[in-house]
């Protein structure tokens, strides 16, 4: 029996004020917030915490581009400047490394059109990129200032290096958050041991035994998709869907405060420990969905070709998973319209590491009757009005 929960009964059945289902990065950072909150919480995870998707390798921060500015490049923003001060409380918590690093971004220009609009964009940075005292930049500069780590025929056009951008390594990020739990008063951590049907106020797990809650935040990544779609109103749409993505990781003796490469949809992270993170695919059809394939080979080639640094690097793991993209792409967040003890913090597909700890944020306010700060295209409620054909 943990702290967190009342004695289970004869029949399988505990309490907790507040329930939160799935344990990867989105869980993890609620059940940090909530314990700090002093919430009676039960954290309950099909497999192992900080699994899934969550236990990718690329850990890429980037931001929005700088121009066109509105609510949810200004609340990814925030989020990414905040980031830098939750880690180091977080890492200070537990003497543990997450791995971050605002180590910016290198973004090669193949044509010279786009040099004019990398221009513009910097001077939308120097407008939008402002947090208190704080500037960052959106660089355009003729050549790559790293030609060893990004080859200097790479960006015929010249470069983009934005100081904002960084990265962290999902798995030893994904550790801390679970450090900071395991010496938690108020949280209660059960793995293996998935939600098979939730209800208004009680939660049924894969063994049988049974949760009461007062409110349950669901955040199970693409799983939340059915358990949401399960609680009633038909949908003439998923609410989401998982999309497969290939990584792998390299051996390579580089500085870690490198920039990460961005090209094409293709990243190269630097990490710690002499590795290099390279990915991803965005797979919407797949068959075998923790496989790799010739997808992740075309990517690596990529990497060496434009990293001389990474061109007789060895191969250490590959890696493939599901992320969760809902119906409306951007995350899902908040109070479900028609079942009020039940939350939503899932579906943010590629940008969870950057947005978990504000959007953990703002479901807990929502919980204790705060208005929750995000964008009106995150509310569960607009996803919701799209897979039931409403708009």
């Amino acid at each position: 029996m943990g702290k967190a929960d009342s004695p289970a009964t004869a029949s399988g059945q505990s309490s907790t004020d507040l329930l939160i289902i799935g344990g990867g990065v989105m869980g993890l950072w609620a059940a940090v917030k909530a314990e700090r909150l002093g919430i009676r919480t039960t954290l309950v995870d099909t497999g192992g915490l900080g699994q899934g998707a969550s236990y990718g390798l690329v850990g890429a921060l980037m931001p929005h581009m700088p121009d066109k500015w509105n609510e949810k490049k200004q609340f990814q923003f925030d989020a990414l400047v905040a980031l830098e001060d939750e880690v180091a409380r977080l890492e200070a918590e537990t003497g543990m490394s997450c791995g971050y690093n605002r180590c910016g971004r290198l973004i090669p220009l193949p044509k010279p059109h786009l040099a004019d609009i990398a221009r513009r964009h910097s001077e939308d940075a120097e407008t939008q990129w402002l947090a208190g005292d704080r500037q960052f930049h959106w660089h355009v500069l003729e050549k790559t200032p790293h030609p060893q780590w990004l080859d200097t025929s790479i960006g015929e056009a010249g470069v983009v290096l934005d100081t904002l951008a960084g990265r962290a390594s999902p798995r030893r990020f994904g550790a801390a958050l679970v450090a900071a739990l395991k010496q938690a008063r108020s949280v209660r951590l059960i793995e293996n041991n998935g939600v098979m049907r939730l209800g208004e106020d009680e939660a049924v797990l894969a063994d049988g035994s049974r949760i009461a809650f007062g409110h349950a935040i669901v955040a199970n990544g693409h799983q939340a998709f059915p358990l949401l779609e399960s609680l009633g109103t038909p949908m003439v749409r998923p609410l989401g869907m998982p999309v497969k993505g290939q990584s792998a990781l390299l051996s390579a003796d580089v500085d870690i405060d490198l920039p990460v490469i961005f090209l094409k949809s293709l990243y190269v992270v630097p990490h710690e420990g002499g590795t290099v993170a390279i990915g991803s695919t965005s797979e919407e059809a797949f068959d075998d969905p923790s496989s790799t394939d010739g997808q992740l080979d075309v990517l690596i080639a990529r990497a060496r070709e434009i990293s001389p640094m990474l061109a007789d690097a060895p191969v250490v793991e590959r890696w493939a998973g599901l992320r969760p993209k809902a119906i409306d792409r951007d995350p899902m967040i908040g109070r479900h319209p028609d079942h009020a003890r039940i939350l939503s913090l899932a579906g943010g597909f590629k940008v969870s590491f950057g947005l978990a700890h504000k959007l953990a944020d703002a479901v807990l306010d929502e919980l204790a009757g705060k208005p929750m700060a995000v964008p009106p295209s995150f509310l569960l409620e607009n996803h919701l009005t799209v897979a039931r054909g409403a708009a």
